[in-house]
């Protein structure tokens, strides 16, 4: 069922933040504590997204506003050294990662791994959606057809994307996309779990829709996950069917519609 995190805050490296924590995004991928049926691990590939840092970004998020790096691979994260030694070199301010469990039928290519990007943003889904393909029909026909043919992947994920990325292009709000996307999904493929993660480098939103998600602000800093990474009691579990708005040093939460 995957596993994602963001952090924006005082620059660190990617390793600090993703592979050193005792139950960090690592651990989560062989060793995850909510999967809620979706799986037992998630060694379908992984994703990191991050914004590098500029002259004089100091201690605050790094490379605000600019264009992310992504790295992705179908591999597992436990099995890429490589990245373990990258992720020891590169200090930043915020990142969005996420730990891939396929779901029954999709695709296992680098591909089809979060986070999704365009332009400043950095995207990803921890969940599944029910009836996929067919459910999603009926959304995916108000996109453009270039937007359906250039897919990251044939997932439920890539879609939500598209759907995402469109709304953000009409110039709606972050939290009202996300938030219009899991009422119309809901709507279309009833069950689905759609913890949506979506960042533009300065500010972080969450929605936690049928699956596990928490929340930290400390030390200047945030962080969104699937589950907590460390156990610190200052972690914040986030109730079903609400919006995580976060920001370094502090974060809000909203009621979402829905059944």
């Amino acid at each position: 069922m995957c596993r994602h995190l963001g952090r924006i805050g005082p620059p660190q490296t990617l390793a600090r933040t993703l592979l050193d924590p005792e139950h960090g995004l690592l651990r989560q991928s062989y060793a995850p504590a909510d999967m809620r049926g979706g799986g037992t691990i998630n060694a379908d590939g992984y994703g990191v997204g991050w914004y590098p840092q500029g002259p004089g970004d100091g201690a605050g998020p790094g490379g605000a506003g600019g264009t992310p790096v992504r790295l992705r691979s179908a591999r597992p994260l436990w099995s890429d050294t490589s990245f373990a030694a990258l992720a020891g070199t590169v200090r930043t301010g915020a990142v969005l990662a996420a730990v891939r469990s396929a779901t029954v039928g999709m695709p296992v290519v680098e591909t089809a791994a979060a986070p999704f990007t365009d332009g400043r943003w950095l995207f990803s889904h921890n969940g599944v959606v029910r009836g996929w393909p067919d459910s999603l029909a009926g959304p995916a026909s108000a996109l453009p057809v270039r937007d359906l043919i250039t897919l990251d992947a044939p997932t439920d994920s890539a879609v939500l994307w598209a759907l995402v990325r469109a709304g953000l292009r009409g110039g709606t709000d972050p939290a009202a996309v996300l938030s219009g996307i899991c009422e119309q999904v809901e709507a279309a493929a009833p069950g689905s779990r759609l913890n949506l993660l979506l960042t533009d480098g300065t500010t972080l939103w969450a929605t936690a829709w049928r699956h596990a998600l928490a929340v930290r602000t400390r030390d200047h800093a945030v962080t969104v996950a699937s589950e907590p990474t460390e156990d610190f009691p200052d972690w914040t579990r986030v109730p079903d069917r609400h919006l995580v708005v976060a920001r370094p040093g502090r974060h809000d939460l909203y009621p979402l519609a829905g059944p």
